[in-house]
């Protein structure tokens, strides 16, 4: 049987990361055993759609370097795959369900619902509903019905014994039928609920392998129940726990963390970003951790999900960046970081531009950033910071490699990297020291920092009459 994984997003803004390392694990595990990657729309809460949310989905996805084999742009005999193109498929089969007696029309109002939830509140017990529509004649059934009574259908839930819910990470869950809501199927409005949606849809086109969030694992009972009703063969399915934020609480968008988005705007690399997320709930069989897709897809292996949540940690995902930063060719490198590069160089030539980008590139952990590690080569009032001021105040040999280092630089009739080099050796031959008490020193007064690239690549940048009246 070929495997067949779907990534079935709302179309509710940008996709945050959470939900991207969903995408991500079913993707691998499509491409690992040569099956199909699908893109679904679940879009059955039209109010929280957003306008262009699609785009940003497919982008997200393009730009991770996912190949899609099905979805709404490239239709193939199982579409359409946006669910509000799917109204009648819903509809059919619920009602399908109502005449096999697993599920009924309910007629109960607003008002009545209201009632029952506020009795509820009173006795501190949680919501459920208690049925009253199920057991309606089918002469009253057919009188709302003929009468135009607004209507939702409703799954009749088993109100005894447990529903065995089998997962691939975390193996049998009973789950307890007393506890099951008779869920709607489908609301009046024609427009399903997602737990419906998501069964018939994942029966139609063929679905092998279901993955999505640990927090739904209690209510694969009701979709084991559907699938039963149904006669069809259940998927395998695969729970994933949580991925947490840096503050311990559950990753989401409406909590304003990162999307997939905003982390490529800041100069995060998708692959890096594809990388660091697998590895969040997810360990190969080795200790590698930098991994092109390939190896992903090759060392995949989904009984090797954790059953643990994972917390998102921004430094993890800059070194993880940075490491691909440093594999990227020169000139690959120069044409990427220059998207994000601000600094007005209107007075600079482009070799001036391309070195001063190229000798961070070592020092650089996402685009951004190189706007702030530049900043003393664009500012000529540079202060020292606290640690930096006690560094020069730590030995008396410090003014006099200043001193000496500035002469021998008002010597110089050439200006490139290697005459700098050669004024340095001069001062640690003349002055026999070495080391930090040779380098720093020169290196704070020039470019106010204490730590930085090379250093006759950082004086050369600077330009010769700013660095020799720094050193004054």
């Amino acid at each position: 049987m070929k495997v067949r994984t779907r990534f079935a997003p709302s179309p509710t803004g940008y996709m945050h990361i959470g939900n991207l390392r969903t995408a991500i694990f079913e993707y691998l595990l499509a491409k690992k055993y040569n099956g199909s990657f699908i893109l679904r729309i679940e879009d059955t809460d039209q109010t929280r759609e957003v306008e262009g949310a699609i785009d940003f989905i497919y982008k997200t996805l393009e730009l991770c370097g996912f190949s899609i084999d099905e979805g709404p742009n490239n239709d193939k005999r199982y579409g359409p795959y946006i669910q509000s193109e799917r109204k009648d498929v819903y509809k059919k089969y619920a009602e399908e369900l109502v005449e096999k007696g697993k599920a009924y029309y309910c007629f109960c109002s607003e008002e009545e619902l209201e009632a029952m939830r506020k009795r509820a509140e009173a006795r501190k017990r949680p919501f459920v509903y208690d049925g009253r529509c199920s057991r309606l004649s089918k002469e009253k059934i057919a009188e709302n019905l003929a009468n135009g009574i607004p209507y939702v259908i409703r799954q009749k839930m088993p109100k005894t014994g447990v529903t065995v819910v089998e997962d691939l990470i975390y193996g049998k869950i009973k789950i307890d039928n007393s506890i099951l809501d008779d869920q709607i199927l489908l609301k009046s409005d024609g427009f399903p609920t997602y737990n419906f949606a998501n069964v018939v849809d994942d029966h139609l086109m063929d679905i092998t392998h279901v993955i999505r969030g640990k927090e739904y694992l209690d209510q694969t009972a009701k979709y084991n129940l559907l699938y039963e009703a149904f006669g069809w063969e259940k998927p395998t399915y695969i729970h994933v726990a949580m991925v947490l934020g840096e503050d311990g609480n559950k990753l989401s968008k409406r909590n304003g963390d990162a999307s997939f988005m905003d982390l490529y705007n800041e100069g995060f690399l998708p692959s890096a970003i594809v990388n660091y997320l697998c590895l969040l709930g997810w360990s190969p069989a080795n200790n590698q951790e930098v991994f092109t897709m390939d190896e992903l897809i090759n060392n995949f292996d989904e009984t090797r999900i954790s059953k643990s949540s994972s917390q998102y940690d921004v430094k993890k995902l800059e070194w993880f960046n940075h490491q691909y930063i440093q594999k990227m060719p020169d000139e690959e490198y120069l044409a990427w970081i220059k998207k994000y590069f601000t600094k007005d160089v209107s007075n600079k030539s482009d070799e001036w531009v391309n070195r001063l980008l190229l000798i961070y590139k070592s020092h650089l952990n996402y685009g951004k950033e190189i706007n702030e590690l530049v900043e003393n080569f664009f500012n000529d009032n540079i202060e020292m910071n606290a640690e930096a001021k006690e560094f020069m105040e730590s030995d008396q040999v410090i003014e006099r490699v200043i001193s000496y280092f500035k002469a021998e630089l008002e010597k110089l009739d050439d200006w490139n990297v290697d005459v700098i080099n050669t004024a340095i050796n001069n001062v640690k031959n003349a002055l026999n020291v070495k080391g930090k008490l040779l380098y720093m020193p020169i290196r704070i007064k020039a470019s106010g920092l204490m730590h930085g690239p090379d250093l006759a690549d950082t004086i050369y940048l600077i330009g010769k009459d700013t660095v020799i009246k720094r050193l004054k």
